[in-house]
């Protein structure tokens, strides 16, 4: 099946940049490695992340051990799969498993609460997890693992039996669960996390759970030749110059999926985009929402509305795009596309120069003495912070809540119903992301991208704390610095962040600002 794409009729300036595309051999050069394509400087990194053009070499030697595996882990009583992984070690294989219907249970928090219901122990003699990190140095990966492991000997299972790893060769992780016993699957080092879709890092989790990789990946062989040939019908060069058309100022993409294709894949698409493109002041932030959405009804003047499916909906907006397809060809499309849309903008779309800032601040946090307990709203008040929030938005930008919160708790649904209604009052797009998995997809675009975002970070503490095996510290303590981490860093670089801290789950102060919007 190939991939069908749908332009409505106000895009009509995106042939200029198509033909210059289709002129400049971009997508024949992509597939031929060509690490020019994206300026002398970009060269370095470029040449050591195009592997992901060559995803069957890989996916074809992988496969049968995946299947083996997993037979084995069957055979022993395992059902229950857990990922433990951040940006794109996580989200290609939630969108994989959904797309398949089969379950695999997610962590990428390091709130306490969320952590302690991942280990539940009635569920451990059923469970293998997957532990994924490219670096092998992950610092909430990591305190999974080590969490997963004293839990497995806790229960007297032996933690080598459990527990599956996805890292680069040669990486910390690689080394020394080698040593511990561990099964190691190592990735193609010569592709980044946001591109790993259909390396191990995508694979594994998903072909252990259950998942039809063979589908999945002739599905995205089946259109690899399309997308690389030099042509103005190619389906990437064509979204990528769709999308080019907007911008500077259409550089929102309101992502949605039609009806019957509920993959998650507008989360996919956010960190692929987002962190690609968002960079040296410019930047295209794509937000997962659903089509009843207040940016979808009624889009604001920076927004272009995406459809993403199996099916190819008719497009009823002028300023929309529709794509449509089987999975792994989408998969490969967006991927082409997202390396030719930075050429267009002549920004490197493979490295992430502001990831590492707040990576730095939060480390700096975790060994202050801490502060962020007890931090308060100045002013304190929910009613007065409302007001803060209408006027904190920049001219034609967007408001990103950051919620520093158990992704599945109470929380959580109150903030998605605050996204609608901020979206609706302030006539903005609103996204909502949870840290600190944000950090690892669209925070690349709040740091370095257009300064067009206003930050709102939400920060719950939980009742219970939870330590951390093998150190000193705590997921309640590294999740509270990886929210001041950022924070320090967005103000640093003269983003507007307001903050709204929650005693608990059940603090009323979420309750009161909804209703003073």
């Amino acid at each position: 099946m190939s991939v069908q794409l749908s332009i409505g009729s106000g895009i009509a300036s995106f042939d200029e940049p198509l033909q210059r595309l289709v002129s400049e051999r971009v997508a024949g050069r992509i597939f031929e490695r060509d690490a020019a394509l994206w300026g002398r400087p970009a060269e370095p990194e470029a040449a050591i992340r195009l592997g992901w053009t060559d995803f069957i070499r890989t996916a074809e030697q992988l496969i049968p051990r995946i299947d083996g595996l997993r037979a084995e882990l069957l055979s022993q009583g395992v059902d229950r799969f857990v990922l433990c992984g951040m940006g794109g070690s996580s989200l290609a294989p939630a969108v994989i498993t959904r797309w398949a219907g089969v379950e695999l249970t997610m962590i990428d928090s390091t709130h306490p609460d969320a952590v302690r219901r991942v280990l539940d122990p009635e569920a451990l003699a059923r469970t293998a997890v997957v532990v994924s990190s490219k670096s092998g140095s992950t610092i909430e990966t990591r305190s999974h693992l080590a969490a997963f492991t004293e839990a497995f000997r806790g229960a007297g299972i032996d933690p080598a039996d459990r527990i599956v790893i996805v890292t680069d060769p040669g990486s910390p992780l690689d080394g020394e669960s080698r040593a511990a016993g561990r099964r190691v699957f190592t990735a193609d080092p010569h592709v980044g996390g946001r591109f790993s879709a259909l390396t191990a890092f995508g694979l594994v989790p998903a072909g252990l759970a259950g998942a039809d990789l063979r589908t999945l990946v002739a599905d995205a062989q089946r259109v690899r030749a399309s997308l690389a040939s030099d042509t103005t019908e190619n389906p990437a060069l064509r979204l990528a110059a769709a999308i080019s058309a907007g911008l500077p100022e259409r550089f929102v993409l309101a992502v949605s999926e039609v009806d019957g294709s509920d993959w998650g894949f507008g989360a996919w698409i956010e960190q692929l985009v987002a962190e690609s493109t968002g960079k040296e002041g410019r930047g295209v932030l794509p937000i997962a929402l659903p089509v009843s959405s207040a940016e979808f009804a009624t889009p604001p003047d920076n927004t272009l509305r995406v459809r993403t499916g199996a099916d190819l909906p008719s497009s009823d907006g002028d300023w929309e795009l529709a794509t449509a397809g089987a999975l792994g060809a989408q998969i490969l499309t967006w991927e082409v596309a997202t390396a030719a849309l930075g050429r267009i903008m002549g920004i490197d779309p493979f490295d992430q120069p502001d990831v590492e800032a707040a990576k730095v601040a939060a480390r700096a946090a975790l060994g202050a003495p801490s502060e962020e307990r007890g931090t308060s709203v100045d002013p304190p008040a929910p009613v007065r912070l409302a007001e803060q929030v209408r006027g904190a938005v920049p001219r034609g930008g967007y408001l990103a809540i950051q919620a520093y919160v158990d992704p599945a708790g109470r929380c959580a649904a109150a903030l998605r119903r605050l996204r609608e209604r901020l979206a609706a009052a302030l006539g903005v797009p609103v996204a909502l992301g949870f840290g600190p998995s944000y950090l690892h997809s669209v925070g690349q675009l709040h740091k370095g991208g257009p300064a067009l975002g206003a930050f709102l970070q939400v920060i719950e503490v939980a009742d219970r704390d939870l330590m951390i095996p093998g150190g000193e510290s705590s997921f309640g303590a590294l999740i509270a610095a990886q929210a001041r981490g950022d924070r320090d860093v967005l103000r640093e670089r003269g983003r507007p962040v307001l903050v709204l801290a929650l005693a608990g789950p059940n603090d009323s102060s979420l309750d009161e600002f909804l209703a003073a919007l």
